[in-house]
């Protein structure tokens, strides 16, 4: 579904277009009104915020629902939109209070209290899925909910609480329509975001048409919109050609984006930084192969990044070293320090003083994809290249996947992640503290203490040194090994407008910005 940082990524899109005048990019006064078709291979796994914790799921969220605070396109900082406005009591970071706008109401007509608000974060706690997002809220311990007033209060310190707010993970549903302590079920949603979903097909489409009751932080709700699912990039690139979509976002295959021509009169392309990485994941509860830290600091002693770079991404991506992606305060590369080159021999080593025999036989499964097929295939290789391991590969539908990862089903297992929010506390507690989204089983008091350190500051510099070092503990223990970082694309018709705002490489879709020129 997921940057306060130093050095701020230019997650703003630059746009280059060859021979079209500045005066092309807003639309005329006879734009035509039919939908903009989105083409995308994310895939909306629960229309229940409570849920989903995964970038396709999330995009909807941020159009269909609405939470208390918001970013806009490119910000650092949220601001209010269901709520009139929001801050903190006192100067202990554990007291968060909003007050809600008067004037909201649901797609149903019903009017929106603060005692949704409370509903709506107590059952996505209660129901606790384990592909929910209430891993964002370790620190929560009530909401109390007085009049237009809503009180969070926590456990510890968290600075990062507000940016938490305006997530998919604090999406405000009808308590009347919403069942206590199960998901909804269905193909409908009843919300106050910017859109109505007014059809949805699972894994098909989605048919979305403005909300002309939103009420928020937003000026304008755009124009219709209908996404379309694709299960392969191919599939999507075959939409693309054939004029099936009229823009694209997440996934094209590698090697179309390698050949992508700002120049190109019959697109507009939109290239931008973002902080999406992809992460090898190890299971490493008791009585996996991999169980043993040395055996994964032998798979990261072998882990060879450039093949994967230059052969599989055809340079789309670029490679990674750290659990926190460049760009994010306290980034650093403890993977590279530790691990600079392949080493067959150090893994050998490492392997045989963890007493196991080789190969040692592992299963490394990976959501079904013909660009993941290809990386996998490149990974198994290098693994399998010096006889110290026996990969057994498993191709697997998105819904399975994520369930078979959580039940501990794989030994290892490739995952992409987006920031769910500007700041770098996004890639820690989520992928590597207590009860995390990754469910591989890693625990550490040292990582759980260092994670609540990072968030301490409202002052977001001040947690530089503490960042590194949660990230060299990354590096010893080795629950992960960081793959790659990539940019942001977005591609469509040179006749639609506002693709250049669509994503800002946060994993929100901001489908009001689309119409027609």
């Amino acid at each position: 579904m997921r940057s306060i940082r130093l050095r701020i990524l230019a997650i703003l899109a630059v746009l280059v277009i060859a021979g079209v005048g500045a005066w092309q990019l807003l639309p005329s006064d006879g734009a035509k009104e039919d939908p903009v078709t989105v083409g995308t291979t994310d895939e909306v796994t629960s229309l229940d915020p409570a849920g989903a914790y995964d970038a396709g799921s999330w995009a909807m969220y941020s159009n269909v629902y609405q939470s208390l605070m918001t970013f806009k396109s490119g910000a650092i900082v949220p601001e209010p939109d269901a709520a009139e406005s929001c801050g903190f009591i006192g100067g202990k970071l554990q007291t968060y209070q909003c007050k809600l706008r008067d004037d909201l109401t649901f797609s149903n007509g019903r009017k929106v209290t603060a005692e949704d608000v409370k509903y709506s974060f107590e059952r996505m706690r209660r129901i606790k899925t384990d592909v929910g997002p209430s891993v964002l809220f370790p620190s929560l311990k009530n909401v109390v909910a007085e009049g237009r007033l809503i009180t969070f209060n926590l456990s510890s310190r968290d600075a990062t609480f507000p940016q938490k707010l305006a997530t998919g993970a604090g999406s405000i549903v009808d308590r009347d329509d919403y069942p206590d302590g199960k998901l909804r079920s269905g193909d409908s949603v009843t919300g106050s975001g910017p859109y109505v979903l007014k059809s949805y097909r699972p894994g098909v489409s989605a048919e979305l048409v403005p909300n002309t009751k939103y009420k928020g932080a937003l000026k304008k709700t755009g124009g219709p919109v209908t996404v379309r699912y694709y299960k392969q990039s191919d599939d999507l690139l075959a939409a693309l050609k054939s004029g099936r979509v009229d823009v694209t976002h997440r996934q094209l295959p590698p090697s179309t984006l390698a050949e992508l021509n700002p120049g190109d009169a019959d697109q507009r392309i939109t290239e931008a930084d973002s902080a999406e990485i992809r992460n090898l994941v190890f299971n490493v509860r008791e009585g996996s192969p991999l169980a043993d830290k040395r055996v994964r600091q032998a798979i990261a002693s072998i882990i060879d990044r450039a093949p994967l770079v230059t052969n599989v991404y055809k340079g789309t991506v670029e490679p990674l070293y750290s659990l926190i992606p460049q760009g994010y305060i306290g980034h650093s590369t403890p993977f590279f320090d530790e691990y600079p080159a392949p080493d067959p021999k150090r893994a050998k080593k490492l392997m045989q003083e963890a007493g196991v025999q080789l190969p040692l036989h592992i299963t490394f499964a990976y959501r079904a994809d013909d660009a993941y097929t290809k990386e996998t295939g490149e990974i198994r290789r290098q693994l399998e290249e010096d006889g110290l391991f026996k990969v057994t590969v498993k191709a697997v539908e998105w819904k399975a996947f994520q369930k078979g990862y959580a039940a501990g089903e794989y030994d290892a297992y490739t995952v992409g992640w987006l920031p769910d929010y500007p700041d770098p506390d996004t890639f820690s507690q989520p992928l590597v503290g207590r009860d995390n989204s990754l469910h591989n089983g890693y625990s550490s008091k040292k990582m759980d203490s260092l994670i609540s350190d990072t968030l301490q500051f409202s002052d977001r510099s001040r947690t530089s040194a503490d960042f590194k070092e949660l990230q060299k503990l990354v590096g010893e223990d080795v629950p992960l090994v960081p793959l790659w970082q990539k940019k942001d694309y977005v591609v469509a018709k040179p006749d639609v407008s506002g693709s250049q705002y669509l994503s800002d490489g946060t994993g929100i879709w901001r489908l009001w910005e689309l119409g027609w020129i």
